[in-house]
């Protein structure tokens, strides 16, 4: 660093020698102190399923702009895949939403626990959607669908029971409707018309190619169809998993996957704070707005069932805050 000397021998310095103090000083201090940088904003990672993108993100948008210097690192995937990326890949996440509540006990609760209770914020049914281009799109309804999707040559998309909620319900429910419409090989006549060149992680990453006309059905939830303006089938509530008081009749429903055989049950959809998470606070305050009038607004506006008020599972295991906004999930 320059000498105040050495300074003022500048040959502009020695016009103005009245200005070489301030003006040095000003240089000094310029050098000496470095420039603070901005705070980075604390991000709040959430794991979910992949049918609750978009209402996610709505509810991210309320989220920050209640929480300033917080931002929400939203990542979506099959259910059940999310969930082992916190399990089995050690993952960090301060929250995971799932398209199955069943997810979270199995597992989350297992040793060692990495959740201690979850909420069931939503309900959902599974449909078959479509468009003007697909197949019979003219002549498929509520009745004749299941003899329709199982005509040669048509494409159906689905997701993969192995990872995601709505592939083994898509299988669960085919299974009911088996049963339902007294049709033995309803089951087996449509999943033949669904290879596995059709089969994603997440059905909702297959929009795009039934809207381009490569599939013609895609198995999906009524809330998608709703968000995405597609055409879908009004499946009866007796196999669209739906309707909690249908539930002893939904068991009937099997889906023989790579994680074991897996009943029917009433689609619930759950969030729980992962045990250990780095922003625990905030964690319970997104969950409190998705629990809270508001974000159950948003899941109603996207198409899902709500609960007024929530069902949670080990309520006594809650936040103080978060007990207020739920009650005990029903017995059977």
């Amino acid at each position: 660093m320059r000498t105040y000397e050495q300074f003022l021998d500048e040959p502009a310095m020695k016009f103005a020698p009245g200005l070489c103090a301030a003006l040095f000083c000003a240089v000094t201090v310029s050098t000496a102190i470095p420039v603070l940088q901005a705070a980075e904003p604390t991000a709040l990672t959430i794991y979910a399923a992949g049918t609750l993108a978009v209402p996610f993100r709505q509810l991210d948008t309320l989220f920050e702009k209640n929480n300033a210097d917080v931002t929400v690192q939203a990542q979506f995937g099959g259910s059940v895949m999310m969930a082992k990326r916190i399990t089995d890949l050690h993952q960090d996440a301060d929250l995971l939403a799932v398209a199955d509540y069943s997810v979270i006990p199995k597992y989350m609760f297992a040793s060692p626990a990495h959740a201690a209770w979850y909420a069931g914020f939503a309900r959902n049914a599974i449909t078959f959607v479509y468009t003007d281009k697909s197949k019979y799109a003219g002549e498929i309804n509520a009745q004749n669908w299941y003899k329709i999707l199982a005509r040669p040559g048509v494409e159906i998309g689905r997701s993969n029971p192995d990872t995601d909620p709505s592939g083994y319900q898509t299988v669960q429910m085919l299974s009911l409707a088996e049963k339902f419409y007294q049709a033995p090989g309803l089951e087996q006549g449509i999943l033949a018309n669904a290879p596995l060149t059709n089969v994603r992680d997440t059905e909702t990453s297959l929009i795009s190619a039934l809207q381009l006309g490569q599939i013609d059905y895609l198995a999906i939830y009524r809330s998608d169809a709703l968000q995405h303006h597609l055409k879908f089938i009004d499946l009866p509530a007796k196999i669209n998993l739906s309707d909690p008081a249908e539930a002893s009749f939904y068991k009937d429903g099997v889906a023989h996957t790579k994680n074991g055989d897996l009943f029917g049950a009433p689609i619930v959809y759950a969030v729980t704070m992962v045990e250990g998470g780095k922003n625990a606070g905030l964690a319970e305050k997104y969950v409190a707005l998705l629990l809270g009038p508001d974000g159950q607004a948003v899941m109603k506006d996207n198409g899902f069932g709500a609960f007024s008020p929530p069902y949670a599972v080990h309520i006594e295991a809650m936040p103080a805050e978060l007990k207020k906004l739920v009650k005990p999930w029903p017995s059977s």
